[in-house]
């Protein structure tokens, strides 16, 4: 039996012709629930640190977000709304958010639960300060002789 193409089976453009955003959006109304709205609020959040973000939609129906490379994903699951920070082991993260995957040496990452509050203003550093070490990466790389 023939399998149907789905958004997260194959790119989201073959599949739907949708835009990662919309993808996105539509992510956020299946999950009907406190974690739709917590992606939707992260979502903003992002928007507001870096107004030159870009949305994807990876790996099998992920949300992404990049500004000169990875900024974030932004997986939902039972019990958490994770927001994985692709280069997070070489960010500072004075206010504690980081509370997941702490042992490896390149990401990090923010589990949210139900009822917990996302401190916007850390949030929004971080965010910024992942932005600023992808463009210093980008930078790095032009310098490099070919």
């Amino acid at each position: 039996m023939k399998k149907s193409v789905t958004a997260k089976r194959v790119g989201a453009t073959e599949a739907t012709g949708l835009s990662p955003a919309k993808l996105i959006d539509g992510r956020i109304k299946e999950l009907g629930d406190w974690r739709g709205d917590m992606l939707k609020r992260i979502r903003a959040l992002i928007k507001e640190a870096d107004p030159d973000v870009s949305e994807a939609w990876k790996w099998r129906g992920v949300p992404v977000w990049e500004h000169d490379g990875i900024i974030c994903t932004g997986e939902t699951y039972k019990q958490v709304v994770k927001l994985t920070f692709a280069k997070g082991a070489a960010l500072d993260d004075p206010s504690g958010l980081f509370n997941s995957s702490l042992d490896g040496n390149v990401r990090r990452a923010i589990d949210i639960r139900e009822g917990e509050k996302v401190n916007e203003r850390a949030l929004k550093a971080l965010i910024r300060a992942a932005v600023e070490l992808n463009a210093s990466k980008k930078k790095e790389a032009k310098k490099r002789p070919a």
